[in-house]
Order: C-alpha cells, then structure tokens, then sequence
C-alpha cells in the first residue's frame, strides 16, 4: 500500500504504512539555503488556552527554530486543533511565522516540499512518528525520550541508517559548553580512575487526582492521538501532560526528565554500551487522597556496567529534599566533581581540597545550540557532527527503560546488552516490547 493510499483511507480507519517511500535526501547548495521544518506537537495548556508560560516542547521547538537563520517552519502540526487558535497565535506573534495547521502528522510526511520534522509528540508516538518520516525522506529531530520500550529503539537506529537520514535527539545537555569542557577534563585523567556517578533530581509534582472519563472535546482527534496505544474511554488524566503518569503512554519521569542527565552522566562516564545490571526500587508516594497515576514519583536506580562501573540515579518528584543536592556527580580515584550548567567544580583527595573550576564563555542555552547543530547537520549531511546521534538517544533511554523494568518485575534485572535481551528473566523480556493497536504496527525495517 502506497502513502497516498494509507492517506485516504485514514479517514476510516487507519491502514498499516508500507515501507515504499522515495528515497530523497536534498542537496544543499549554500549554508545559507532555507530548510523546510514542520513541528509535529505544539500543545499548551490542557485547555488550549493562549499561553507560553505553560508551554509545550512543540512551543520551544518553534522558539528555537524561528530563531536559526534561513529556517522555515512551514508546518505545525497537532491533534488538537485548539491549540491552532491558543498556543500558536501566541508563537505567530512572539516569534514570527505563519505556518500552516495539520492535525494528521502523515500529511506532512506526504509533502515533498518538507525537509525535516521535529517530533514533541507523546512517547507512545516517537518510534512510529521517526520511523515513517525517515522512510518519507525527512530528516528528524526526536525528544527524549526516543522510544517507548526497548525494541522500539533498535528499530529507530535501523531506520535512521536504511535511509540515511539526520536524527538528532532532544538532549540537548550534550550542547552544554561546560559539560563538554567537564568530559574533556575526565578524559584526560582529570580525576584519575573515574569508577562511578549519580544524578540527584528532586522535582516536586502536585498529585493529579482522579478524573472521570468523559466526551472526547471539540476539535479532539482522540483516535489519532491514542495512535498505537490501546483504546479507551477519553479521560482528561490520560491527556495532555498528565500521559506521562501511565504505562500506555509514558516512561515515568525516568524518561521524561531523568533522561537528561543520565544521559549526561553516561557521557562523562565514557559508556558507550548498555549495563549489565538494573535495580530499581521506589514507589508512588502521595500526599493524602486518590490519584490516577499509575507509575511511581519516586525511583532509586542503581546501574553497574561489565568493567564495574556505577551509574545511579536518585529522582523524587514527591518529597523535595535539599535542593543543593542536585546535580551531576561524578567519583574518581584522585577526587570527584560537581556538574551544572554554568560550571563545573573538581574537589580533589580526602580532604575535598579545590580543584579548578570548569566555566564557559559560550552564552548560548544548551538547547538554542542544539537546534543550530541538527538545522547545521541537516545542510552538510554529516552524520558524525550529531551531537546526539540516535545510537546516543538509545542507550540513555534505554537505561530509563532497565530501571522501569526492573521497578515493574520487583527484582533486580541482568541485560545482555549486545542481544538487547534479558538473561534467564520471562518476565522482564516480555517488557522488551508492546502490543500494538491494530493498525498502528512497528515497521520492521529490510
């Protein structure tokens, strides 16, 4: 079944994406040539009113993207549509633009005159949304985190490669000048033998409560928003943000915001395979009253690769804690160092004697580079000056995957990280993956 043929019959009922679109990778003449970008997710308040203090990351990517010389965002897309007349109103006026409306991101895919899709979609989406925007010709831009299981991500990674596109993942962290200068410094035996580190996230969340199912509202498109997720009932506590708080859809906030800096601390470790071991505990800690929420607030996860190496990460969305405790951390034999964003502190030997202090004069936000390295990438084609490569996005997020599977099993987990399977353990391999909602399947790239 060709695209145009899916396309007409989406009106119905969804038919199943054949892998048969045109290889199209655009040659650009000149640096200063204008990349075609359409947004795929804008949202904002629950309601859809005008807002860009309760934004969206559809909102950022279009701050971002407005912002890049010779960048056009021709298309913003979203299910729904009362976000066209709230948030992007909002956006038109800030930041410039006049982009056309979708609620149906495969029409975009369709369009011959896009050059490349970002995707700040729920998770449920991300593999299905990059997978079929790769296999149209667009180049990707995908948030964090990447996929919502594990399989999902290999699969990514296959079709990023089958079709040769750029995919840049949303962590942008990897665009921070002081965290660059911090991996530097350990790579040059700054701190001797590095044989661990943490990151400290305590992010209070207000409970969501209990909400009742109810009538899907105007200018919804629901089925298209639950996508490969099973079906059922509209329920504003498994809509817009609150998503996050379900397995249906979500990864916890291991992958909504752990993501970051495990992916940071994986960096400065210097790992570039997956862990051997997994152990998770935690739990959902409320303050009085019902909740919807289905995963935990809280997650201990503590990692150990096969030289030995720790990685550990301490987040609480409930119980706040010290708020100087968070950070990026990370133990080596001569010392350890504390990582922010706008420098890095080096304590040296026993007696914690200071170190030198890692800085930057780049004023740029991590995430304004970031975008400017994907928009760079997409004009030369050069898939080695990503940032943060696909094959990156995946093994970060696969580290919020082993910890959820561990917390979902009760048991500490052992992954064989080159088969991407676990050994000797039925029930966490059956967490690898997911059963799709006909007919949103994974395409299996040939």
């Amino acid at each position: 079944m060709n695209r145009r043929v899916f396309l007409s019959k989406s009106a119905a009922a969804t038919a199943g994406l054949a892998l048969a679109f045109p290889q199209r990778s655009r040659a650009y003449s000149s640096p200063n040539e204008t990349v075609n970008v359409a947004i795929i997710g804008l949202r904002g308040d629950n309601k859809g009113h005008p807002s860009w203090t309760n934004r969206g990351r559809g909102q950022d990517h279009y701050h971002r993207l407005a912002s890049i010389a010779n960048v056009r965002i021709t298309h913003v897309v979203d299910i729904d549509e009362r976000h066209f007349t709230g948030s992007l109103s909002v956006l038109k006026e800030r930041f410039g633009g006049d982009p056309k409306t979708e609620t149906d991101f495969r029409r975009v895919l369709d369009n011959r005159d896009v050059d490349a899709v970002t995707i700040a979609a729920p998770d449920h989406w991300h593999a299905l949304m990059m997978i079929w925007a790769c296999q149209a010709g667009k180049d990707v831009y995908v948030e964090k985190p990447i996929s919502h299981n594990i399989i999902e991500g290999r699969r990514m990674i296959e079709a990023a490669r089958r079709y040769n596109r750029v995919v840049e993942v949303g962590t942008q962290r990897r665009s921070g000048a002081v965290l660059a200068k911090a991996v530097q410094f350990l790579r040059e035996g700054g701190l001797g033998k590095v044989y661990a580190g943490k990151t400290v996230i305590y992010r209070p969340r207000d409970p969501i409560g209990v909400a009742a199912d109810s009538a899907v509202p105007p200018g919804v498109h629901y089925d298209l928003w639950l996508g490969p997720a099973p079906s059922r009932p509209f329920n504003e506590n498994h809509f817009h943000y609150h998503w996050h708080w379900f397995w249906e859809y979500g990864t916890t906030d291991l992958g909504n915001t752990a993501v970051h800096s495990l992916d940071a601390v994986r960096w400065l470790l210097g790992k570039q395979e997956h862990p051997r071991t997994a152990h998770c505990i935690g739990g959902l800690y409320e303050a009085g009253g019902r909740t919807d929420q289905m995963t935990p607030n809280t997650q201990y996860v503590s990692y150990q690769y096969a030289d030995g190496t720790e990685l550990h990460c301490d987040l609480r969305n409930w119980f706040s804690g010290p708020r100087e405790a968070q950070g990026l951390y990370v133990f080596g034999s001569e010392g350890w160092m504390k990582v922010g964003d706008d420098k890095a502190e080096v304590f040296l030997g026993r007696k914690n004697e200071p170190g030198p202090t890692l800085t930057s004069d780049d004023t740029r936000e991590d995430e304004e580079a970031h975008f400017e390295n994907f928009i760079d990438c997409v004009r030369s084609r050069k898939l080695d000056a990503l940032r943060a490569p696909i094959e990156e996005g995946h093994l970060s997020t696969t580290l919020c995957h082993l910890g959820n599977i561990s917390y979902r099993v009760g048991q500490s987990v052992k992954f064989d990280g080159v088969a991407e399977r676990f050994v000797g353990d039925e029930a966490a391999d059956k967490l690898l993956g997911r059963t799709y909602r006909a007919p949103y399947s994974l395409p299996v790239i040939t």
